[in-house]
């Protein structure tokens, strides 16, 4: 089958369609938007039947719903759950738009508006691969589901619960999600693992008034001292966290994972230039990709107290706080490593001061075995269309609903992204290049077919 010739041909018609779930301001953040979200939904459901999906339905949650159908007519062969989102990002600054956020333009083979690359875009691909072969060949060859939720923008909170009550509704042997990048134009990448986070915000308290730094000072204790030796205190001089049992549940790297880090070829001189740096900073012994892909980080997010205004004020202030996060990796426990750092902290308190510490965000870090046939098959199918086999990449990002979905299903998640670094997601101007958008169709419909 001539799928190239299929997809030129229809081209301009899935493109209208696209640009009209792309005008549904389903911005699942602000409340007033809730009914334009349920269109949106709405909309997921009619092209899932359009395109021959069974048993498609709008299952409502709590918050937003989840659209869910599928086509199951191939006994013996694997199934594949696509997931994906239809919520967007809010659009401010507004003023920034070059085109409004909800109409959509085409400029230098970009296609602009709100979710073009997140995530609209990217699902909209799947559903019209799968339209496509069964318009071609009348059957297909995989068994397929699909899981398209609206509240991914705002962490997803009533997904988990939606996934352990229809885990034998949404069981299959490989979970498909194209909610990533590239590394660059022509340099498809396949996301095999992603942090997880904790985060924290931890107060230092002094005396019961802030004092006179003239009257007080050398005698008593300065929260914004204790705190600062506090701080010092998580790091030694190679960059590494001091945190007793912080590094409980890390594994060494692979030597094929090792290998993947290389194969990027990232420029650390270049990106030293870009930010105006004269060298770059953190763990001894890794490369700034291992460094922010796959290995754990404990970072100062914000630290204030005291007097903060213009001049001097010569105060001893009585309080001061500081913001926390870490970024998790393997096994790493989130709840363990907040209460190790919450030991190490009353550990090391200055004499004088109390503590107290507010554990805010958790999530697990995700990963998966680049071996696994369902990985390596994705590598294959980018090499079929870009001519270049797909890298095995680490996000130092986080997201935690591919972690939630991997565990409770019992299948391995393959990111296969289409989208480009630069493509302005979250951010006024976003686009989506449609070079890319011809490409991951067809790199779709291998995939599924080699499967």
């Amino acid at each position: 089958m001539d799928y190239q010739a299929y997809f030129s041909t229809n081209r301009e018609q899935h493109l209208k369609e696209l640009g009209d779930l792309l005008r549904i301001p389903s911005i699942s953040a602000l409340s007033e938007h809730k009914g334009d979200v349920l269109k949106a939904a709405e909309w997921i459901a009619e092209s899932l039947r359009q395109a021959g999906m069974e048993a498609v339905a709008v299952h409502p949650t709590a918050g937003h719903p989840v659209v869910y159908g599928e086509h199951l007519h191939a006994p013996g062969e694997p199934t594949v759950l696509v997931y994906g989102h239809y919520d967007v990002q809010p659009v401010d600054p507004l003023n920034l738009w070059e085109t409004p956020p909800f109409e959509p333009s085409i400029r230098n083979g970009k296609l602009y508006a709100r979710g073009a690359t997140d995530d609209k875009g990217q699902v909209f691909m799947h559903i019209k691969a799968i339209e496509a072969i069964l318009k071609q060949e009348k059957e297909l060859p995989i068994n397929i589901k699909f899981c398209i939720e609206g509240e991914e923008e705002v962490t997803s909170p009533n997904l988990p619960s939606f996934l352990e009550t229809n885990q034998e509704k949404l069981a299959a042997d490989v979970i498909l999600i194209s909610d990533t990048a590239l590394m660059a134009p022509g340099k498809p990448a396949i996301c095999i693992g992603l942090r997880g986070l904790c985060a924290m915000e931890v107060s230092v308290f002094t005396a019961n008034t802030d004092l006179h730094s003239g009257t007080f000072g050398g005698g008593v204790p300065n929260a914004l001292h204790a705190l600062v030796s506090l701080l010092a205190s998580l790091h030694d001089e190679q960059g590494r966290v001091t945190v007793e049992g912080f590094y409980e549940g890390v594994h060494e790297l692979s030597a094929l994972e090792r290998e993947e880090f290389v194969k990027q070829q990232f420029d650390e001189e270049k990106l030293k230039r870009d930010l105006g740096l004269t060298e770059l900073y953190g763990e001894t012994g890794y490369s700034f990709v291992e460094r922010t892909g796959a290995r754990p980080t404990l970072e100062l997010n914000g630290v204030y107290g005291g007097f903060q205004g213009e001049g001097t004020k010569t105060v001893l202030p009585k309080e001061a706080h500081a913001k926390i996060t870490c970024r998790l990796v393997d096994d790493q426990d989130p709840q363990a490593t907040i209460d190790r750092i919450e030991r190490h902290l009353n550990k090391h308190l200055q004499p004088g001061a109390t503590l107290k510490v507010r554990a805010t965000e958790k999530a697990r870090a995700f990963t998966c075995n680049p071996e696994d046939p369902m990985l390596q098959k994705a590598a294959d199918a980018y090499e079929s269309v870009y001519g270049t086999r797909a890298l095995f990449t680490k996000d130092g990002g986080s997201i935690p609903i591919v972690e939630t979905l991997s565990r409770v299903l019992s299948a391995p998640a393959v990111m296969m992204g289409f989208g480009l670094p630069d493509e302005n997601l979250h951010a006024p101007n976003e686009h989506f290049n449609l070079e890319n958008f011809d490409k991951g169709l067809l790199t779709i419909v291998h995939y599924l077919k080699s499967l």
